[in-house]
């Protein structure tokens, strides 16, 4: 399978582990494994007795019974577990596609929500967001892209990267509009639980009538990148079944102490989920008072969920030299919007770890001295 070069990993692969502030991530604040274990009394003991060996190809059965929680309406049997979501978007597209195919894909996005059909030779084609309002893509727009090949609608929900989050009646109505043609909704559920408001969570995809799927993982609203503990949830046990078979391809199974961690972790979600939303809420605040500082440098759209957003930039420079001399002089890392393949105008900003507001007084102080 040829695919191309995934342009955001690269450029975090390249930067991100050597930058003294990264402004630009998508994930929520981590944890110590120490922290992480505190939240259950006897799981140091736990974890000192766990034998390493292979674990459930699935994943296992109380890891998939957290998952199944996080759901209204699904069983532990119609979780499948993945070595972080990435794996999940690799082992859907593979065995849900073919040569030829048409997929819609919400953009921006991702880069492997549309990449990784690519590869596989699908006709690929963009269900664009509109920055004019308020990042929504329109769901009149999206009829006309739909053609008798259509196989499958990729969204994101919270939205990576500009924060946007589909209001229920237009989730539900999108959710209405494939099933009736036969569509699969695969639905990109990373973000969910960090709604700014709670009247704004939507139910899983997985929730709503017809095969549609959800796709989960512990990286983002948890803040657990380094466990590598992703899933997807559906009803269609054909596709179960057919997933279960590249992983057989792929990774076989997870990591044991990873999946052990990452069930310590759904079982205290609300307590770990509720620490990253009062920062992403904290944070937001401070880009509020910051972006009306700077209003004749950016424009900005309040994000509505999630931990990213997306700016623009006035300035008269494209975001890629921006964001090149803001880590070179101040230290900071901005993922340009070039890097999503978008265009040279905005970046993504990350507001969901604790050093942000450290990080913005290096940016207020490198654009003082830039443009006075």
């Amino acid at each position: 399978m040829a695919i191309r070069e995934f342009r955001l990993e690269r450029f975090l692969a390249e930067r991100e582990f050597r930058a003294p502030y990264v402004l630009g991530a998508s994930d929520c604040e981590t944890m110590s494994v120490q922290e992480l274990l505190s939240l259950e009394p006897g799981s140091e003991d736990d974890l000192l007795r766990l034998r390493l060996g292979y674990v459930e190809p699935a994943g296992s059965p109380s890891l998939r019974e957290a998952i199944a929680g996080l759901y209204s309406g699904v069983s532990p049997d119609e979780v499948i577990t993945f070595n972080g979501a990435s794996e999940g978007i690799m082992a859907f597209m593979a065995v849900s596609l073919r040569p030829g195919d048409h997929v819609i894909v919400q953009f921006p996005a991702y880069q492997s929500l549309y990449e990784v059909a690519r590869s596989v030779g699908c006709d690929v084609m963009f269900w664009k967001m509109d920055e004019e309002k308020g990042w929504s893509p329109d769901l009149g727009a999206l009829q006309d892209l739909v053609r008798p090949t259509t196989k499958v609608i990729v969204i994101n929900s919270p939205h990576n990267p500009t924060g946007y989050q589909f209001p229920e009646r237009d989730f539900r109505a999108l959710a209405r509009f494939a099933g009736d043609r036969g569509i699969t909704v695969f639905s990109d559920e990373v973000y969910r639980f960090l709604e700014h408001r709670a009247d704004d969570r939507l139910p899983a995809m997985v929730d709503i009538p017809d095969a549609h799927v959800s796709l989960g993982d512990v990286s983002k609203a948890y803040g657990l990148a380094g466990l590598r503990t992703g899933w997807i949830a559906t009803h269609d046990r054909d596709l179960l079944g057919r997933l279960a078979g590249y992983k057989d391809y792929s990774t076989i199974c997870n990591s044991a102490p990873g999946e052990f961690l990452a069930e310590i972790a759904l079982r205290h979600r609300g307590k770990i989920v509720a620490r990253n939303l009062e920062i992403v809420r904290w944070n937001i605040r401070l880009l509020d008072d910051f972006f009306a500082t700077w209003s004749n440098l950016f424009s900005w759209i309040h994000p509505r969920a999630g931990s990213t957003a997306f700016p623009r930039l006035r300035a008269g420079i494209g975001a890629e030299e921006f964001c090149t001399d803001l880590l070179r002089s101040a230290g900071v890392l901005l993922v340009p919007g070039t890097v999503f393949e978008h265009d040279d105008a905005h970046f993504r900003l990350g507001c969901g770890r604790l050093d942000m507001p450290e990080a913005l007084e290096r940016l207020e102080g490198y654009l003082r001295v830039r443009f006075g």
